[in-house]
């Protein structure tokens, strides 16, 4: 049998015939367990244009090869055989980086190309023969010693992974994090800390860690630490299920020493001396491993009651698990647990499209931003005298209630909603319970409707109310519709797992980067399910000007302030964009010590908008400042430098619709601008049109030149009759459509024959694809 050359070989045959061959055949990697093809890194990140979204191109792996399941240790990357052997090495290194790998190879067919982090090999980069792979424990080996791992600590290092069967595998960062932990632990590491973006994984990476601690017996008896009920019950029944009867939550003061798993809520263990005597019912080396998740929240002080538990448990291992860790002169996370030994952040999480981007909508009110002053010997609505001074926006629900303000906030959020859906999970941010109640009670009246069909359409979900708090479940649980609405201050700004959450509202004076990430993190949770791709920040208090500081991480794709009387949802078109804002970071102000805070309620204060304001982010982090045609013209013609590239790259591609998914990665929502543009353009005239300046024929037009033309007299009278319906698909679809072989089985195609009958009429497959090519090469002429 004759051997087809080489070069006419695809990069797919080119992996199946010589590079998997020689990787399993001649290396001896197991094809089933150390070998994984097409390996999706990354979703692709969530583009928003106005109301319409899109995903950018997902990274794959070629190849990535694991000495043990979850292990992986190199990566391979194929081209086929017209390109050099190298022509894959610059996309193996990007993704070596990501898996924080130190092997990376790259294959045409013909040889290897490695690049060896480690340089145990005395060459960064050498070319090696198509049959002389490395094998898996040479490269284990080199791993090993660029690692600094031993004989001794391979064991725990190599421990399998928790596995249920399932197709579920944790994502590249969460792997890099779980192997990242375990291989310091093994080299006797005891201070750890990880810092994921919420949204990420962080307890199932640390489910996973605990796990494979716990089952090689590195570490038998383990605490894990969280500070909110809800946390500890979601853990409990979700990520750490697999524990089973091995695990226990301590409870009504009771301890049980029999179990290896222990759940915890710090507030039961810590505060009065009887709290304490609970944790110290256990000796100070009772526990081998302790997990603080959201160790932000108290471990990072001092003098906090988290940090004596964790003192008085000094001879185990503690990891620090948080999104935000805390740094300041006063409290350090890094100072207890170390420098973060991984981070995967909030932005690289939208990049990688496995976190929600936001838009922002900044509004102004007056009193807020010019303050108000009383009337001398001025009395508020329960005749106490209000204090002579001017009260800025710090002051706002904290010592003056301003009730038209509560009515205005309300107002906008309902608008917001009934343009966008009121149905929408919305979480309102306040400023303390009282004005939480307030806000419960507005938003009741500007929903009566709603509120007439369910009573928990707008529900307050606080600490110290139980029926709230009891619907808390509900509202983070996508498939229940209720509540829609809650109104909340401190309960949901941290660990609320609100995977629906659509709409967040601040109305609360921020202190801190901190606890403003953690109230965002709120909404970056994508589901696809329940078509949530990103969410809205609606800011009544300027806590987004927090986005100017470089601690902060992920870009909104949009901040909107629209002018008085406008609505407050961002227009499609980008218009009513401004700059980055400046001023002041409002920051609370404290409460002396053993005073209460009085609270001024004025009677019949008018208030009004001010402004509102939109501004987009770009997939590089900076502002689009510019409206939607603004931002295509710009980005096509850093692509296409002038109209005759463009129609040169658009006549060459065989696949038109290989350039409209390349322009819907570099964020131009085609879609969006057929709604500006007319709907019945192609995307063709689309980019002409807005980037060109040319005048645009529609689909119809189009057509119709072509059947003037004297193209189908070639033709049989049964081809004529194919090429016709094509030409009357794609003035109705457009060109994908007709691009799609599926095309010959949907009427009024379909009415002609079969798929095999109608390329039969034009000869064979090939045959037809030519003749669909010179129909689209037919359809374009006219340009």
């Amino acid at each position: 049998m004759d051997v087809p050359d080489k070069k006419s070989l695809s990069e797919r045959d080119i992996c199946t015939k010589y590079i998997t061959p020689a990787i399993v055949e001649q290396a001896g990697w197991n094809l089933y367990i150390q070998m994984r093809e097409e390996v999706v890194l990354t979703k692709g990140r969530v583009y928003v244009r106005g109301k319409l979204v899109t995903r950018g191109e997902s990274k794959r792996a070629d190849y990535i090869l694991y000495y043990k399941p979850n292990i992986p240790i190199a990566v391979v990357e194929a081209k086929d055989n017209n390109h050099s052997v190298g022509s894959g090495m610059q996309q193996a290194l990007a993704y070596a980086e990501m898996l924080d790998v130190p092997f990376a190879y790259s294959s045409n067919g013909d040889a290897f190309l490695e690049h060896d982090f480690t340089v145990s090999t005395g060459q960064i980069e050498r070319e090696i023969p198509l049959n002389a792979f490395p094998s898996p424990e040479q490269l284990w080996q080199r791993y090993c010693d660029w690692k600094g791992i031993g004989n001794s600590q391979q064991p725990i290092v190599t421990h399998d992974y928790y596995d249920d069967g399932s197709s579920k595998v944790p994502r590249y960062y969460q792997v890099t994090a779980i192997n990242h932990t375990i291989e310091a632990i093994a080299k006797g590491k005891n201070r750890i800390l990880l810092v994921m973006a919420t949204g990420t994984g962080k307890t199932y990476t640390a489910f996973q860690i605990i796990w494979r601690l716990w089952k090689s017996k590195t570490k038998k008896r383990i605490l894990f630490l969280a500070d909110l009920n809800i946390l500890i019950d979601q853990t409990k029944t979700n990520d750490f299920k697999p524990f089973g009867s091995a695990m226990t939550k301590i409870k009504k003061r009771q301890v049980d020493k029999a179990y290896e798993i222990y759940l915890c809520l710090y507030q039961a263990v810590t505060g009065t001396e009887e709290d304490k005597n609970i944790y110290k019912q256990f000796s100070s080396d009772f526990f081998d491993l302790i997990v603080v998740d959201e160790c932000h929240r108290g471990s990072a002080a001092e003098d906090s009651r988290w940090r004596e538990i964790l003192e008085y448990f000094s001879s185990a291992t503690q990891i620090g698990l948080t999104a935000t860790p805390k740094e300041t002169k006063e409290i350090s996370n890094s100072d207890y647990f170390g420098k973060p030994i991984y981070t995967y952040s909030l932005k690289q999480g939208i990049e990688d499209g496995y976190l929600a981007p936001y838009k922002v909508v900044r509004i102004d009110i007056d009193k807020d931003l010019n303050g108000w002053q009383p009337k001398p010997g001025e009395l508020d609505k329960y005749n106490q005298l209000i204090e002579d001074r001017v009260f800025t926006q710090k002051d706002i629900n904290r010592t003056l209630v301003l009730e038209n303000r509560d009515l205005l906030v309300a107002k906008k959020i309902t608008e917001f909603l009934k343009a966008t859906n009121r149905f929408d999970k919305t979480i309102i941010f306040c400023e303390d319970i009282d004005h939480a109640e307030r806000m419960r009670v507005a938003l009741i009246n500007e929903n009566s409707d709603l509120v007439a069909q369910n009573r928990k359409y707008v529900m307050r979900i606080t600490g110290d109310d139980k029926e709230g708090k009891a619907q808390l479940d509900n509202f983070i649980l996508p498939e229940s519709q209720y509540p829609v609405i809650a109104t909340t201050s401190k309960l949901m700004s941290t660990g609320v797992d609100a995977q629906t959450c659509k709409l967040i509202v601040l109305d609360r004076n921020i202190g801190s980067m901190t606890e403003f990430k953690q109230i965002i993190g709120r909404g970056t949770r994508i589901n696809e399910d329940f078509d949530k791709f990103y969410f809205t920040i609606m800011d009544f208090k300027k806590a987004t000007k927090l986005f100017i500081d470089p601690a902060f991480d992920g870009d909104p794709v949009q901040i909107y302030e629209p002018k008085p009387g406008e609505s407050p949802v961002p227009p499609d078109d980008g218009s009513s964009i401004l700059d980055g804002g400046e001023g002041e970071v409002i920051i609370d102000p404290p409460v002396e010590p053993g005073r209460k805070r009085i609270k001024y309620t004025p009677t019949n204060v008018e208030v009004s908008i001010l402004a509102e304001r939109v501004q987009y982010y770009g997939k590089d982090g900076k502002l689009i400042t510019e409206s939607i045609k603004d931002y295509t013209r710009k980005t096509v013609r850093q692509e296409f430098n002038s109209l005759d590239n463009f129609l040169k790259r658009w006549s060459a591609a065989e696949q038109k619709q290989a350039i409209i998914q390349e322009l819907n990665e570099r964020g131009i929502l085609l879609e969006a601008l057929a709604d500006e543009v007319g709907q019945d353009f192609d995307p063709f005239d689309l980019i002409c049109h807005v980037v060109f300046d040319q005048p645009p024929l529609n689909r119809r037009d189009r057509a119709q030149k072509v059947r003037q033309a004297d193209y189908f007299a070639k033709y049989s009278e049964p081809v004529r009759a194919v090429l016709n319906a094509l030409l009357d698909k794609y003035a109705d679809e457009g060109i994908e459509n007709i691009e799609d072989i599926s095309v010959l089985k949907v009427q009024p195609i379909s009415l002609l024959g079969t798929p095999m009958e109608i390329i039969k009429l034009f000869g064979n497959k090939q045959k037809y694809l030519v003749a669909l090519q010179d129909l689209k090469t037919q359809l374009y002429m006219a340009s």
